[in-house]
């Protein structure tokens, strides 16, 4: 059996996967952001204790539960990791972190993009990306920028799971995946790019080693194997979250992709190259499995947009939102109902504005808070199919998505995206409990060799059972095009405002 832990925004979950690929037991604990003042609005911060301590919770937790079931903590034979990508954690000397991590969500650093940009022209070549605030490197120049003293006691840069890896084992190690979105990586060599550390005042020795996902990085302390009761396990390199979460689905081949509707919203394509589309803000990673990789589009605010939607208009909870939103969705779709723009913390792709906002617009005398329910959710898909396109633009497209993330438990919502976007969406068994579920399953690849666990690929990463499939109307995918259009044009003629 095998335990994935991955560590989210808003929480860190764990699951025990047996060798029949069945979900055993799980466990979560919450996470929070630390407040910020009000003029740092852009900033995204968390404590790496608060991590370790929700972790630990989660874990013990999940044995507890595994107890119960009568599982020997005996069996467990190995931890995968998986993650929140980009995130700053910075150590020095002495293994101790030097300040808050500053998260994929944090916008301050979009002047140290262009910066970075200039000194290294090459560097969208590099890393088949655009540089982007929420990335790592810029984060570290602008550390370098506005807190020198802090720049300079950093021994090593770990990314969020990584930071947790080093304390499960005492080892400086990251995966391929993860590593492709700090910016530092050339990602068609899958080696740090030594030019574009030099450029933010880093070396090899500020960086972790280099793992593929399926590759063991250590093994499990022994004070902490003796006091969760276990053995001095392997840890595996495991994934960023979004290549885990594609593991977790069976997204492994050319062709396969997947769209995540959590806090963000993610578009993931798995491809059979290195391919990038870099001027559109599509990031083209490394995959979690040796000599693959993937595209993705990021908007930066998706089902958070609901939860944003529902506390504004006064909604219980984003249930009575979602059921609201689908009595109004039941009529026809009115190219002059009010738009959402969805851009809460700024966007990624194709945008990569940092100052974009969110705005309603178009609203009446007589709008209701049902017709701005209904917006939010067409405003998210609106923004998702934009990043959609930027991926296609890469000559990767999928006929067939795999829906996940709890935004996917909404049928209307799912419908919609279906007719928005034009796309077969499919939801399938596991797309609820998420990158731990890849986490889980890399684990179990890492030690498969010394295990005599034979098993393919297919076996171990299958595509689930589809248990909803919804298929694009052709009639309101029209309709939505023409609201697309308008929802378009709302932010070019924003865009002025949006940087006052």
């Amino acid at each position: 059996m095998f335990i994935g832990i991955d560590l989210g925004t808003s929480g860190v979950k764990a699951i025990l996967l047996d060798r029949q690929g069945r979900v055993l037991a799980s466990a979560s604990q919450p996470l929070s952001l630390l407040p910020q003042a009000p003029q740092n609005v852009l900033w995204r911060e968390q404590d790496p204790a608060g991590w370790w301590a929700a972790c630990e919770r989660a874990v013990k937790a999940l044995l507890a539960a595994a107890q119960g079931q009568g599982i020997a903590a005996g069996a467990i034979e190995a931890i995968g990791l998986a993650g929140q990508m980009h995130g700053a954690t910075v150590l020095d000397r002495a293994g101790q972190v030097l300040r808050p991590a500053i998260l994929w969500n944090d916008g301050r650093s979009f002047a140290e993009c262009t910066e970075l940009e200039r000194r290294v022209p090459t560097a969208r070549k590099i890393t088949g990306n655009l540089m982007m605030p929420g990335f790592t490197a810029p984060k570290l120049l602008w550390l370098a920028r506005h807190e020198p003293r802090v720049f300079e006691q950093i021994a090593k840069v770990l990314l969020p799971k990584d930071w947790l890896r080093f304390q499960l084992t005492g080892d400086y190690a990251s995966d391929m995946s993860d590593a492709a979105g700090t910016m530092w990586l050339d990602v068609g060599k899958r080696d740090w790019s030594e030019e574009l550390l030099w450029a933010t005042g880093l070396t090899r020795a500020h960086m972790p080693a280099l793992y593929e996902g399926t590759q063991i990085t250590g093994v499990l302390k022994a004070e902490l194997a003796q006091r969760w009761g276990l053995r001095q396990i392997p840890v595996v390199a495991g994934a960023g979250d979004n290549a885990a979460g594609a593991i977790g689905v069976g997204i492994v081949r050319p062709g396969q992709a997947m769209l995540s509707l959590g806090t963000s919203g993610v578009y993931f394509a798995a491809c059979d190259g290195f391919h990038a589309n870099p001027e559109r803000a599509v990031h083209s990673f490394c995959h979690a499995l040796p000599a693959t990789w993937h595209l993705m589009s990021v908007i930066l605010s998706a089902a958070a947009c609901l939860d944003f939607s529902a506390q504004l208009t006064g909604y219980a909870d984003v249930a009575a939102l979602l059921a609201d939103a689908e009595l109004r969705g039941a009529e026809d779709i009115s190219i002059d109902a009010p738009l959402f723009l969805p851009y809460l913390n700024g966007e990624r792709t194709p945008h990569n504005n940092p100052d974009a906002q969110g705005v309603f617009f178009g609203m009446r005398a007589g709008t209701t808070r049902a017709d701005l329910a209904l917006a939010t959710l067409e405003g998210v898909g609106f923004g998702l199919c934009d990043g959609m396109d930027a991926v296609d633009g890469c000559g990767v497209a999928a006929e067939e998505i795999t829906l996940i993330g709890g935004g996917s438990r909404s049928a209307f919502w799912a419908q919609m995206l279906a007719d928005i976007t034009g796309r077969r969406l499919v939801r399938r068994q596991g797309g609820d409990v998420g990158p731990a579920l890849g986490a889980a399953r890399l684990a179990r690849i890492g030690v498969a060799a010394n295990s005599g666990d034979h098993a393919s690929l297919s076996e171990i990463c299958p595509v689930p059972q589809q248990i909803a499939a919804y298929v694009p109307n052709p009639q309101r995918h029209a309709q939505y095009a023409q609201r697309r259009k308008k929802f378009s044009l709302l932010y070019q003629q924003l865009l002025p405002v949006f940087s006052v």
